[in-house]
């Protein structure tokens, strides 16, 4: 059993509590104090879920599995700033201007032409795609440089061998 206690006089409220409007406050009430009110209120009802139940059972895709390239590592140039000075220039841009495309500080510009910073990666890349110039090279592996060399570096089996023709005969 619930027990209501009025909530103006505090007393237990026996039977239907009265709502009642008080001072324009909505209050629950016993019948002594329901006459102090100018109103009556109703609670508003909390609307109910309802269960929504599906017999069939619930379809589950398998995502795509991403194929993933492996990461491509990149390099920069040795003389960033000398090229970014060189391509600025050929623009006609100003530090500020350059600033203002790339989104980056004029004093950032300066330290990268003067070669006392060297930009990071995406940084490189804003230049790039701003002044139209390849910042960015692949990194050079010696082990993976061949021998483009046209000419053997020394003697090969072909050298050591004569090879004999149809139609030819032995000079022995």
């Amino acid at each position: 059993m619930l027990l209501l206690l009025c909530e103006v006089c505090g007393r237990q409220i026996f039977g239907d509590p009265f709502r009642t409007v008080i001072e324009g406050a909505n209050m629950t009430v016993c019948s002594r104090c329901s006459k102090l009110g100018s109103g009556v209120w109703e609670p508003k009802s909390k609307p109910r879920l309802k269960k929504i139940m599906s017999h069939q059972p619930i379809q589950t895709y398998s995502r795509r599995k991403q194929i993933v390239a492996a990461p491509v590592t990149l390099e920069l140039v040795e003389n960033v700033g000398i090229l970014v000075r060189q391509a600025r220039n050929d623009l006609g841009l100003s530090h500020e201007d350059l600033g203002r495309q790339i989104r980056e500080r004029v004093s950032v510009l300066r330290k990268i032409e003067s070669g006392k910073l060297v930009p990071d990666l995406a940084l490189a890349e804003k230049l790039e795609h701003t002044l139209k110039l390849k910042l960015r090279i692949p990194p050079i592996d010696p082990k993976a440089q061949l021998n483009n060399s046209s000419k053997p570096q020394g003697t090969t089996l072909g050298d050591l061998i004569k090879i004999k023709f149809k139609g030819e005969e032995e000079d022995n």
